[in-house]
């Protein structure tokens, strides 16, 4: 596994930041999650609640081609001055990811990086979710909630994150052709839901390059 890159889409309250972190420790690679917004605020020059505010929340103004168009400028060009914050905040960060993952093995949960990393033959892209009755349950536990409020927060950002993700790729969120493994957390717990992961990985690090994308 020592070139492994794995990155982690999740539904809300399916545990997929806890699952991340415990392949991190198993692996003894780096997890990135928010982490990742500061890092990209450093690096550009961006204030860094903006990151927050704009983090996986979808906006109505992204112009696909526009962005995809000014990523191959650089940041000081009059292109990129010159663009929404909202746009200014996707470039930098997807440019941090790229830089994250030309480090070396590690764990990237979220924020598009499957898209962003979709050229990079290590990577491993995951999708975890879960039943919406556990997912309910746990959040609720977890934030000392009532399950309505709950459920009204699991429903509104998943619906985020998809908007999100659709805006900014050319992917589906949530579309099993998007990733390589897709896996339900519900029965199986967030440690379980980790080893079998961590097996996945073992068993296709084993096989031949040219039969492990057929056999999975």
């Amino acid at each position: 596994m020592a070139n492994t890159i794995i990155t982690i889409s999740r539904q809300f309250g399916s545990g997929g930041h806890e699952i991340g972190e415990l392949l991190g420790e198993k692996l003894g690679i780096k997890v990135y999650d928010k982490e990742l917004l500061t890092m990209a605020s450093k690096e550009s020059g961006i204030c860094e609640e903006l990151f927050e505010t704009h983090d996986e929340k979808p906006t109505n103004s992204f112009l696909y081609s526009l962005v995809m168009d000014s990523y191959s400028m650089n940041y000081n060009s009059n292109a990129f001055a010159d663009m929404p914050i909202n746009h200014k905040v996707f470039l930098a960060q997807f440019d941090t990811i790229k830089k994250i993952a030309d480090k070396g093995p590690c764990v990237i949960i979220g924020r598009c990086a499957d898209y962003a990393l979709a050229d990079y033959s290590s990577c491993i892209h995951i999708f975890i979710y879960a039943d919406l009755d556990s997912r309910v349950s746990r959040i609720a536990r977890i934030n000392e909630i009532s399950e309505a409020k709950a459920r009204d927060m699991i429903l509104k950002t998943d619906k985020q994150r998809a908007s999100y993700y659709n805006y900014y790729t050319t992917k589906k969120w949530g579309d099993i052709s998007s990733y390589d493994l897709c896996i339900n957390s519900t029965h199986l717990g967030i440690e379980a839901t980790a080893q079998f992961i961590l097996d996945y990985i073992d068993d296709r690090e084993k096989m031949p390059k040219e039969n492990a994308k057929g056999l999975y």
